[in-house]
């Protein structure tokens, strides 16, 4: 299990690293105001915030995924590989239910990180220099929120993030086993990298679009108060008020760079998990086999007679 906490880690912040630009661009187009749009689309978003924000724009909010996903991610694949030996057999609901699990368990970190992470890319939107810095950075955003609001104000978005994660997680496993399987991702596979990243990537792209609606009422109930003024009451007030205004579309806001974000994120996730895992568990085997002692066969002594040269 400690080698499955560990390769998340290291996935995790590979994951980060090459996603957080197109998640700034995700969260923007969920929550920007319908009655007076600031982007037009997924590329119009991201130019924009590089010209207004510069490149920094882009990475607005990242400390809080570095910092959480890397646990997150630990989380996740410690307890998924974890169930998957308490449940025996390896079959496809198992690693559903293995997954759904993980993601279950996950939503205590992921929810608060989400919360910092979304107010902070919202924070100074448009500008190069934020004239005005409500949050210094997320664990300032947590402290302060947590002060105006208690720990009910941490965990604003806790059931949307549980209900978009449980199942979500479970397909994403679920997804990967059944592309590893298909493709034959055996080691000694000259392309086996290839066939790993796409089957993470494709694997990332099914649990975003299996969830997806719930995520654009996550964000929206997250990023509700920044200003100062509350739109929503409840989840329900918040699907009611999107669907009246913007139809069924709305759950659709954002979804491209989703997508685009999805694959090499998680193709680079699982990747790096799935070899780090190959690694270090070759390396304990080598480790195992040389410090076991060898077996010395002792031969019965035959006393053989022997003529002299005498």
């Amino acid at each position: 299990m400690a080698l499955d906490f560990a390769a998340g880690c290291v996935g995790g912040a590979a994951g980060v690293l090459v996603g957080h630009p197109f998640d700034t661009v995700k969260v923007r187009l969920q929550v920007q105001n319908v009655d007076k749009p600031l982007y037009r689309g997924t590329f119009h978003c991201f130019q924009s915030i590089v010209r207004q924000e510069s490149m920094l724009g882009l990475y607005k909010g990242i400390g809080s995924p570095m910092m959480g996903l890397t646990f997150i991610n630990a989380i996740v694949f410690g307890v998924q590989g974890n169930a998957m030996r308490r449940l025996g057999s390896d079959t496809p609901l198992n690693q559903f239910l293995a997954g759904a699990s993980a993601g279950a368990i996950q939503c205590v970190i992921c929810c608060p990180m989400e919360l910092a992470k979304t107010r902070m890319q919202m924070q100074g939107t448009g500008e190069k220099k934020s004239k005005r810095k409500v949050y210094k950075n997320s664990l300032d955003c947590l402290v302060r929120i947590y002060r105006r609001e208690g720990f009910r104000g941490i965990n604003r978005g806790m059931v949307t993030t549980f209900v978009r994660e449980t199942p979500g997680f479970g397909v994403y496993f679920l997804s990967y086993d059944v592309l590893t399987r298909s493709l034959g991702c055996e080691p000694e596979d000259p392309y086996m990298i290839p066939k790993l990243l796409f089957a993470g990537g494709m694997s990332g792209i099914a649990s975003w679009i299996s969830t997806y609606p719930v995520d654009v009422i996550k964000s929206r109930l997250q990023a509700d108060g920044v200003g100062g003024v509350n739109k929503y009451n409840s989840i329900m007030d918040c699907v009611r008020q999107s669907l009246q205004k913007e139809g069924w579309r709305v759950f659709t806001r954002g979804l491209t760079s989703t997508l685009l974000r999805a694959f090499p994120v998680n193709a680079t996730t699982f990747a790096t998990v799935t070899l780090f895992l190959m690694y270090m568990r070759d390396g304990e085997e080598c480790r195992i086999q040389d410090s076991e002692p060898q077996s010395v066969q002792l031969q019965p002594l035959q006393q053989q007679t022997q003529p002299t040269s005498m």
